[in-house]
């Protein structure tokens, strides 16, 4: 007998999404990306009360789920949302709180 997937796209998609956003030091980006363009590596160093090693494995999982993105400038890393990403997490999680 055939196993039928249970688990959908749009399941793994969330889950992978927030897994990236549980931790509040990633909630905090997220929240400062998403009410400005872009910024700076260095200037969430400045703010935020963490190592620069730290701070780049979180932003390096905000990365890999793909709801940021990185562009090297310089000795600077500029970062940004990743619009089209963050509309796909946004909708999916709305839905699924309506649900």
């Amino acid at each position: 007998m055939d196993k039928v997937e249970v688990i959908s796209e749009q399941q793994k998609t969330m889950a992978r999404y927030a897994k990236a956003m549980g931790h509040p030091i990633r909630m905090y980006v997220l929240e400062l990306l998403s009410k400005q363009t872009c910024c700076y590596s260095g200037d969430l160093t400045e703010v935020l009360p963490i190592a620069k090693s730290t701070l780049s494995q979180h932003l390096k999982e905000l990365k890999d789920a793909g709801l940021i993105q990185g562009e090297i400038e310089g000795p600077k890393i500029k970062y940004c949302l990743n619009q089209e990403n963050w509309k796909v997490a946004q909708s999916l999680f709305q839905s699924f709180l309506k649900s």
